[in-house]
């Protein structure tokens, strides 16, 4: 039901907020910065979780082991968060990235162009169309083929037992971990921080990463808690759902690191060419851009701090809501901020088409959770995490 409102809602929305503004000059930016916004926000909620499925089987965490399934639950959007991604991405290719991408505007790095630039011309060796597009197939490409790698060996434990399996996810667990490590840095420089094309920095993709790591954490202690009081997951215990919040408290501390040691370094270096896109963003959304960082730093440090605010299922439902919250509207000020500028800001199509993919995400989660059972069966370490206590 919860779907269905959420999905309803919307595309209610969503369309109230293209007729509202089907005419203004900016209308088609608009939307597509937004489709790119939910895109990459709900595809990195995938990713995240494939990335902590893996650093688990690297690390052969045993704790994990009964809310492994809800995991992988949340990995079985992977394949359409690529596919919504690809649909993007190739619109924007088209459309020679006159609207996101301006490096793709031959108009831009054409010395015989109207609008050429020197900057832009000069990168061209990395950001061009066929290298871009290349590096695009190579990130997605592997992502899926772990997933269907991580997806079918768990299936197959379940069957066979054993500990092989649990050495062979070992293996490729460090694997994806190696790969993960530069692409998740790298494709963030393509389908991000490329948007400001003279504007670099080099702790983007860790910050970038920090915030999907994060938002993962506290999609994943919701669903838990959600699948615990529909009485799905009667193995998870209060030191389960302690250890999940403590990895939603930590990540939310790695994030505000990053946003503080980028935003220092840059603000106190005072150049102008690096200090142009914190001037965008704080000349325009002052209020959204700090009010943010307040949220996704303040709100875990002062609520989650204690043993049993970790332990609170309202607790950890309303401060992870408001954390969801506070990381979606950091992606759109990253994506809008540098496509629209000053046009940019939050309405009827930014709200609607933020629950149009949260409705989606939720309702493709839910039935991946449905084709296992949601209690590994010959995982190794379930036994040691049956009895966690902490």
């Amino acid at each position: 039901m919860l779907t269905v409102i959420l999905m309803g809602v919307g595309f209610l929305f969503t369309l109230i907020g293209v007729f509202m503004n089907m005419n203004d000059d900016h209308f088609i930016t608009r939307f597509l910065s937004n489709f790119l916004v939910d895109s990459f926000f709900f595809f990195s909620i995938g990713l995240g979780a494939l990335f902590f499925l893996a650093l688990q089987y690297a690390t052969e965490t045993g704790w994990y082991a009964t809310v492994k399934r809800v995991i992988e639950g949340l990995t079985g959007y992977l394949p359409y968060g690529i596919l919504t991604m690809v649909i993007v991405l190739l619109t924007l290719t088209f459309m020679h990235g006159d609207h996101i991408y301006i490096w793709m505007n031959p108009d831009y790095y054409s010395e015989s162009g109207h609008h050429y630039d020197k900057i832009i011309a000069g990168k061209r060796p990395y950001l061009n169309e066929i290298f871009f597009w290349i590096r695009t197939i190579a990130y997605l490409g592997i992502y899926y083929m772990f997933y269907l790698g991580f997806k079918k060996r768990s299936l197959e434990e379940d069957r066979v037992g054993g500990t092989d399996i649990h050495f062979r996810n070992y293996r490729k667990g460090a694997l994806f971990l190696v790969f993960f490590a530069v692409f998740s840095s790298t494709s963030t420089w393509d389908w991000i921080m490329s948007i400001d094309v003279h504007w670099f920095s080099t702790l983007f993709g860790w910050y970038v990463f920090a915030g999907m790591w994060c938002t993962t954490m506290t999609v994943l202690v919701i669903l838990v808690l959600y699948l615990k009081k529909q009485g799905y997951l009667p193995k998870v215990n209060d030191s389960h759902i302690h250890d999940i919040g403590k990895w939603t408290f930590a990540t939310s501390f790695l994030w505000s690191y990053m946003f503080f040691s980028q935003f220092m370094l840059i603000w106190y270096a005072n150049i102008p060419e690096e200090a142009t896109y914190f001037i965008t963003r704080i000349e325009e959304f002052k209020v959204l851009y700090f009010g943010m960082f307040f949220v996704n730093f303040a709100f875990p440090m002062l609520i989650l701090m204690s043993r049993d605010a970790k332990r609170n299922a309202r607790i950890l439902t309303l401060v992870g809501i408001l954390i969801i919250a506070g990381h979606w509207t950091d992606v759109w000020i990253m994506i809008s901020g540098g496509s629209l500028g000053a046009n940019a800001h939050i309405g009827w199509m930014e709200i609607g088409m933020a629950l149009l993919f949260a409705g989606v995400f939720i309702r493709i989660v839910l039935t991946k959770l449905t084709k296992a059972p949601l209690t590994p069966v010959n995982h190794p370490f379930l036994d040691e995490s049956i009895h966690h206590d902490i």
